[in-house]
């Protein structure tokens, strides 16, 4: 008798919140099922499932009970609107990772407009089914409507009670999955594993957190604080190859080769090569197949900044946003010091577009030739800006005028997602795979193929070709996740964590008139190309701050390091929590993973330390003094 009077002394404040109990249980159930379908987060045992199964429900508590926290009374039009609120942030997330493979975080809201905003590429994302995601809203409010769902009275015992159990909830969720993961916050950056260990709405009261704190990291930051990142980065040189110096003094062409992936190169759709000019050019350029993409939310920002900076993207939002304040010992520094170089970009987009103008100073560029700068017309435009034909044409009376030697950047916009293209620009039909975005993005990169070689031309023309060495790379990936299966289908791969991570394969090009080429089979990423480019002008790159390697003699037992701390080596790759064999994909035991961790762990959190705290500036003023 006491045991029942002392369950139902503890059930009798929940009887009380009715209309909060419903509003619970179903975004409960609803939060659970994105986990399991939309996201798709690998459960690899049972702790996994029961985790990702009770992890909503004590943030869900919490926050659904901030509507009556400050009330007297649990009305239902205040929950419903909580339940609003937090389907709102559960849908973003969805479309977020549809493309993304990865998840909100503050800094990304402050650069919405440089997502797309809500356009075509958002749309292209919205599936019918998503309406089931507003179901719950409708069936509360139509309890409501029927009077179902009183307004309850509360009083304090009961209120502390919920929001006792609520906590319970979390610090239980918390407590398992750091036990779990003992580098669980420490590795904060891999997103996915945060969300399946701790649930998506703490993660996001976790960033939020971690984001109010950057600001102190700069505040706080002392020179001391920059010795461990010098010794770091330092020294950090392989042995020359006979390349060294090959290109000492010439004019450098980078080309950003919007969303390319690799599996494009020497691919043919219908019996009709989707890159011949790029194919060709490869025969006499040095062609490295095993660079990988390391850019996270930043996207082509994150791929400037490492192949300009030799450090690593930040894991939430884009450096070009967030630190472009900082000190930084650049490409564009580093050449006009060396050998006096002109540097300048060119880019068909609005000069404000990722804050470039900003960061671009900071960078060390010399001049950014911008939408203002070209003549854009509905009929020369689609998608995101100027196509890349009247683009390059638009540029090269620019180049011609800059001073030499110069170092000029391109950034094409046409082979952008959802991959729009009117029917006279398409050179190619569309491929004939299960997805769209795929059938399309054939067509896009065809396009920028073409561009490409009327640029080189255009170059010929005017004489700049033979000094100018140019450097050709993917800058991400194109084919998100939620379409692979038909880059998959038109590749002819079965689907498994091997064929998924070529996929993650980017080409790099770079083209010396004059001095032929070869394959080079050296793994790599995009922080490696500014070290492979400095070799080739015969600059030492180990004294100017860099994470990155020479390719042509890069250490194939480096492990190639993405930004959500998966990595790929010679013998091992490590993704989703899972380390595996890197040829057959079987799994592995982790402790064969374990070393390149520890290396990922320390580079990437070198390399946070120097951008969140501008570590730059007393390693650059130590040099000056």
């Amino acid at each position: 008798m006491p045991a029942k009077l002392g369950m139902g002394t503890f059930m009798k404040p929940f009887k009380k919140l009715t209309a909060v109990s419903y509003a619970v249980i179903l975004l409960w159930i609803k939060t659970v099922l994105i986990s399991f379908i939309g996201f798709n987060l690998n459960a690899q045992n049972v702790l996994d499932i029961v985790l990702m199964i009770i992890s909503p429900l004590g943030a869900i508590m919490i926050l659904l009970g901030i509507g009556f926290h400050f009330s007297q009374k649990a009305k239902p039009a205040a929950i419903w609107l909580s339940m609003l609120i937090l389907t709102a942030i559960l849908y973003a997330d969805l479309l977020y990772y549809r493309f993304y493979s990865d998840f909100v975080t503050v800094p990304i809201l402050f650069q919405f407009k440089n997502v797309g905003g809500i356009g075509p590429s958002t749309l292209e994302l919205v599936s019918l089914w998503d309406l089931l995601l507003f179901a719950d809203l409708f069936f509360y409010l139509l309890l409501s409507k029927k009077k179902k769902l009183k307004t309850a009275a509360l009083k304090k015992e009961g209120k502390r009670l919920y929001f006792a159990v609520g906590a319970l909830f979390v610090a239980v969720t918390i407590l398992l999955g750091w036990i779990k993961v003992p580098h669980l916050f420490s590795e904060s950056y891999n997103r996915q594993q945060l969300v399946k260990h701790i649930g998506l709405y703490q993660y996001h009261l976790f960033d939020i957190g971690m984001s109010a704190s950057y600001p102190l990291n700069r505040a706080f930051a002392t020179a001391s604080d920059a010795e461990a990142s010098a010794e770091y980065i330092f020294g950090k040189e392989e042995a020359p190859s006979d390349y060294f110096g090959a290109a000492k003094g010439m004019n450098i062409v980078l080309i950003s080769m919007e969303s390319t992936q690799n599996f494009v190169i020497n691919q043919k759709v219908n019996g009709k090569k989707i890159t011949p000019f790029l194919n060709d050019l490869i025969k006499d350029s040095f062609y490295f197949n095993e660079i990988y993409d390391q850019t996270a939310q930043g996207k082509t920002s994150d791929s400037e900044f490492m192949i300009d900076t030799g450090l690593y993207p930040l894991s939430s939002g884009s450096a070009f946003v967030r630190k472009p304040e900082n000190t930084y010992k650049s490409l564009p520094h580093i050449l006009s010091e060396e050998d006096h170089y002109y540097s300048a970009v060119f880019h068909g987009n609005d000069a404000s577009f990722w804050n470039r103008e900003m960061m671009y100073l900071s960078l060390g560029y010399d001049r950014y030739f911008s939408k203002a700068d070209y003549e854009v017309t509905d009929e020369n435009s689609v998608n995101y800006g100027i196509k890349d034909i009247p683009f390059f044409q638009q540029s090269i009376p620019y180049m011609e005028n800059l001073p030499k030697p110069f170092y000029a950047r391109f950034i094409t916009l046409t082979n952008h997602f959802p991959f729009l293209l009117e029917n006279q620009d398409k050179f190619i039909s569309e491929a004939e795979t299960s997805e769209m975005v795929v059938n399309r993005y054939v067509t896009t990169v065809r396009y920028q193929d073409e561009a490409i070689k009327t640029f080189f031309q255009e170059m010929k023309e005017s004489g700049l070709y033979e000094n100018t060495m140019f450097v050709l790379y993917g800058d991400h990936y194109g084919i998100s996740k939620e379409y692979e299966q038909g880059a998959l289908e038109l590749l002819k791969l079965e689907d498994s964590a091997v064929s998924r991570m070529k996929l993650k394969r980017v080409p790099l090009i770079i083209h010396v008139p004059g001095l032929g080429g070869a394959t080079v089979l050296n793994m790599g990423g995009e922080i490696d190309i500014r070290a492979t480019i400095l070799h080739l002008l015969g600059i030492h790159h180990a004294e100017n701050n860099s994470f990155g390697h020479n390719l042509f003699k890069r250490d194939s037992n480096h492990p190639v390091i993405f930004r959500d701390g998966s990595f790929i080596a010679k013998e091992y790759l490590y993704r989703g929590g899972s380390c595996l064999n890197r040829d057959t994909g079987t799994e592995a035991d982790v402790s064969f993973c374990e070393p390149y961790l520890e290396t990922v762990r320390k580079e990437l959190g070198l390399s946070d330390d120097i951008v969140h705290g501008d570590l730059l500036r007393f390693i650059e003023e130590g040099k000056r003094n």
